[in-house]
């Protein structure tokens, strides 16, 4: 099994449309979801939840995803509606990260969203442990609020990520990282 750092150093994002099954077991997400709740989460407040898409739900989501672009896009070409349609049927996968801060006096909402962020990296460093392949992204769907309250995001909610999981269909390819020299100071 490969070390944590190993892991680490190797995690590559997927596109989901390079994405393809089996998705992870049942066993596999409820480890993959109870790796994103272990997170850092001052004064324990659990600024986060987690829809999960499978199955049949992916094309249900697709269909709001398609209602939404059409009222907002008349002109749409058959092209562009395929493509909103299928933006979660790539992947077997997709698990919504939904955040949502509470008013608290020691912990600011900056706090709870950035708790969100990490329950994010989270699924998608378990994913990868598991042998998976993730991405985490947002799109246009994260912040229409028509798409939200469909897919059950409350009003005082925000979608911190759609993870989108499954198994590569090719080796993923590495891309330029920065250089340390470039980004680290020392005070």
């Amino acid at each position: 099994m490969p070390s944590a750092l190993d892991l680490l150093r190797t995690r590559r994002s997927i596109k989901p449309f390079e994405m393809s099954g089996p998705g992870p077991s049942p066993a596999e997400l409820d480890t993959i979801l109870t790796i994103g709740a272990r997170t850092p989460d001052h004064g324990k407040i659990v600024p986060w939840r987690f829809i999960v898409f499978e199955g049949g739900a992916r094309q249900k989501a697709g269909d709001i995803f398609v209602r939404a672009f059409r009222a907002k896009n008349p002109s749409a070409s058959e092209d562009q509606i395929m493509k909103e349609r299928s933006r979660f049927t790539d992947a077997p996968l997709v698990i919504a990260v939904v955040s949502k801060t509470a008013p608290n006096p020691k912990v600011p909402a900056w706090e709870q969203e950035l708790s969100a962020g990490a329950s994010c990296m989270n699924i998608v460093h378990a994913a990868h442990a598991l042998g998976y392949a993730a991405n985490w992204l947002t799109g246009w769907i994260a912040f229409d609020r028509d798409v939200l309250g469909a897919l059950g995001v409350r009003a005082d909610e925000k979608v911190a990520g759609f993870i989108h999981i499954g198994k590569a269909n090719k080796p993923p390819e590495d891309r330029a990282r920065p250089n340390l020299m470039d980004i680290v100071t020392r005070f």
